[in-house]
């Protein structure tokens, strides 16, 4: 029974919002807050924290701009799975499951839902109005 559901537009909404959520943590730090990015990277002892920090931030806003215009969508949502997960196990898993609330200390759940939902634009594909729709066969 149809009612009126459409997953091609809910996956382009996803898509979009999750490039802008992507885009506005990225271009804090490349165009003006590096020295920030990194020093919080050495605080939390990730390794190589300058390449790291222009590595992320280029990721998140590159990469967020790739959802934007549905270019490169599964490459693009792979890695920044991969960057949500290493923030999980590298940062926060150590500070519980709330990112808010009482209790809360920045924990994972933030990245959890990052992470899934990029995984539903790698199996359910980009959407509608995408780049990568319009390039295949």
């Amino acid at each position: 029974m149809d009612r009126g559901v459409n997953p091609d537009l809910g996956l382009t909404i996803l898509r979009v919002v999750l490039g802008v959520i992507f885009i506005a943590h990225g271009a804090p730090s490349i165009f003006g807050g590096m020295e920030g990015t990194i020093a919080l990277l050495e605080s939390q002892g990730i390794p190589a924290p300058t390449v790291t920090a222009w590595f992320i931030s280029l990721l998140g806003f590159v990469g967020g701009m790739c959802l934007i215009a549905g270019f490169l969508v599964t490459p693009v949502a792979l890695l920044l799975v991969v960057y949500m997960m290493l923030g999980i196990i590298l940062v926060h898993a150590a500070r519980g499951f709330y990112v808010l609330g009482p209790n809360a200390n920045g924990g994972i759940e933030y990245n959890l839902l990052l992470a899934a939902s990029l995984l539903m634009l790698v199996f359910g594909g980009p959407g509608l109005a995408a780049m990568d729709s319009r390039t295949s066969g």
